[in-house]
């Protein structure tokens, strides 16, 4: 498989992407927002600016008159240690209804503990929850070559951050492009990062979830 995380010697990239106010034909009351905090893979490293999954997605909630404004705050090479740590004034800045959280991934690519990588990201579920929104928690994976074991400590470990927190879990994220049997056609030249190609499909995986959780979809 492909490895599909930023080291951490990306530059640091922020993205944000709000969509257009629909009109009062809209299937939503008042404007919900969605605040996305994650790395490399949510923050458009490589792509043309507007281009990636987040945009995409604002655009797609516009065409369905889903009243939503996102608010990426994603870096590339970020960490869970680093979204615990930003996360607290996010909160406070945003008010989102709902928090998505995309990282864990240079935790795992740097090997790091996946003990703390989950309590860490069980805190920023609990924080979030604490607000009144609901969460999403994004679960990553890693190459092949990092270990059945270690893989399995990692799947476990969002498992577990959902059971414990309550917070809803995606395992989709990059279906139908990690595991293509021509995956390197989605990623771009350093065989890590998701191409532009990709982006509609990994928007795809995590739209249907979120217009649930925001009430859009039952």
């Amino acid at each position: 498989m492909v490895s599909l995380f930023c080291a951490g010697f990306c530059l640091p990239l922020w993205a944000s992407a709000q969509s257009p106010n629909a009109d009062a034909k809209s299937i939503s009351s008042p404007e919900k927002i969605v605040l996305i905090v994650g790395d490399s893979l949510s923050a458009e490293y490589g792509l043309t600016r507007g281009t990636g999954w987040v945009q995409l997605m604002s655009e797609q909630a516009a065409k369905e008159m889903v009243k939503v404004r996102i608010v990426n705050a994603s870096i590339s090479g970020d960490t869970s240690s680093g979204g615990v740590s930003r996360l607290p004034q996010l909160l406070q800045i945003h008010k989102p209804h709902l928090l998505i959280v995309e990282l864990g991934g240079n935790d795992a690519l740097r090997g790091l503990s996946m003990r703390m990588t989950q309590k860490n990201l069980s805190s920023m579920a609990k924080e979030a929850k604490k607000t009144g929104a609901k969460v999403m928690i994004v679960a990553m994976q890693i190459p092949p070559n990092y270990g059945a074991n270690y893989a399995q400590q990692i799947a476990q470990a969002y498992q577990s951050v959902s059971k414990e927190t309550g917070a809803e879990l995606n395992s989709s994220f990059l279906k139908g492009i990690a595991d293509d049997a021509d995956s390197l056609k989605w990623f771009q030249p350093d065989r890590i990062h998701p191409n532009e190609a990709a982006q509609s499909t990994m928007m795809k995986n995590i739209w249907p979830q979120l217009k649930r959780m925001l009430g859009e979809q039952k």
